[in-house]
């Protein structure tokens, strides 16, 4: 059976403001229809912000508990996305601040323990064809690429690149000028193409 083509701009709001004033009455098929269209996009952004170490599927079924329990303050002055990704991305700094006062065995340490369930992509891209070998190396270079930036550049990369967020949303949803995420992205971009750089040739 053939996909539904995707809503016009204007219809997509209109439909997502449809269902927050449904979910603040107390829908929960309203609910269950947001969290089936949003739950895919909002776990991808969030494993791209948080990197390695923060369950993204965990994060992201997080979000959608904290947009049931806040539907109520939620206004349609900007798209139902912008305040996802804004809740995404202070859930991935509260993990990430979690992260740094309660640091977990490093993976390092567990191989040299033996510990089979730590080997990660690259442990196992080794055992793949030179094609796929390839792709692996170069999905954890970017990966790394992306971690090692400031969270601010990293988040507005993610949501500008990968989503697709306007400038505008990317300033709401880090509180910052429109200006200032211009020059976050071209900060960024120019990192990462530094970083990225053997991979470009």
């Amino acid at each position: 059976m053939p996909s539904s083509p995707p809503l016009p701009e204007g219809d997509l709001q209109a439909r997502d403001t449809a269902w927050m004033r449904r979910i603040q009455t107390g829908d929960t098929d309203a609910f269950k229809a947001l969290i089936l269209e949003y739950q895919g996009r909002v776990a991808a952004t969030v494993a791209r912000m948080a990197g390695a170490g923060i369950d993204p599927e965990e994060l992201a079924h997080e979000v959608f508990v904290r947009v049931w329990k806040s539907a109520h303050r939620y206004e349609p002055s900007a798209r139902l996305s912008t305040w996802l990704f804004a809740i995404a991305r202070n859930l991935v700094l509260n993990e990430i601040r979690y992260k740094t006062r309660h640091p977990a065995v490093s993976r390092d340490a567990l191989l040299e323990e033996g510990h089979p369930e730590a080997e990660g992509p690259a442990t196992s891209a080794a055992r793949q064809p030179d094609a796929a070998l390839l792709e692996a190396e170069l999905h954890e270079a970017i990966d790394r690429a992306l971690q090692s930036l400031p969270e601010n550049q990293r988040t507005a990369i993610v949501l500008r690149r990968y989503e697709d967020v306007s400038y505008e949303e990317i300033a709401t949803i880090l509180e910052v000028s429109v200006s200032s995420v211009k020059s976050l992205l071209f900060r960024a971009r120019t990192t990462l193409r530094e970083m990225l750089a053997e991979y470009l040739d």
